[in-house]
């Protein structure tokens, strides 16, 4: 659902700059033509482009949010030592050679591979590292 309303919002605003920028372009020649041109789609689909890196961050941010409440709201369930023991054994066994996986369409679905929040790889991860969300567990105390 959030995918959905981001890239609604990345089509919508593209193609207003878009029309905004040809028109500067354009002037107030009234013998122009009334379609749009290559401009106003080249401008639309370079928009559309970088907005979606941009939603793509937002909708990252939203799902890393939900997981750090999914925790809390663990914790408060089943008890935050317990749900901090999950998430230690949950790191433990991800020692598994996740490269011998990476090819399965099945595993490359969930998007779950950690990334060890290194680099520009964090803003764009739907979970946040194992290590951070064990300590944020244990700092709610």
């Amino acid at each position: 659902l959030v995918q959905g309303v981001v890239n609604a919002f990345v089509m919508f605003l593209a193609r207003i700059i878009a029309y905004a920028i040809t028109n500067l372009m354009r002037g107030n020649d009234e013998e122009s033509s009334s379609s749009p041109g290559f401009a106003y789609y080249a401008i639309s689909f370079g928009l559309e482009i970088v907005f979606m890196i941009f939603g793509s961050m937002l909708v990252a941010a939203f799902s890393r949010w939900r997981e750090y409440r999914a925790d809390a709201g663990g914790a408060r369930l089943g008890g935050r030592e317990n749900m901090v023991a999950a998430l230690v054994a949950l790191k433990r066994n991800m020692g598994i050679d996740p490269v011998e996986h990476r090819g399965d369409a099945s595993v490359a679905a969930l998007k779950i591979e950690s990334h060890n929040g290194k680099g520009l790889r964090r803003f764009f991860s739907t979970h946040p590292d194992l290590d951070d969300r064990i300590a944020r567990l244990q700092a709610a105390r």
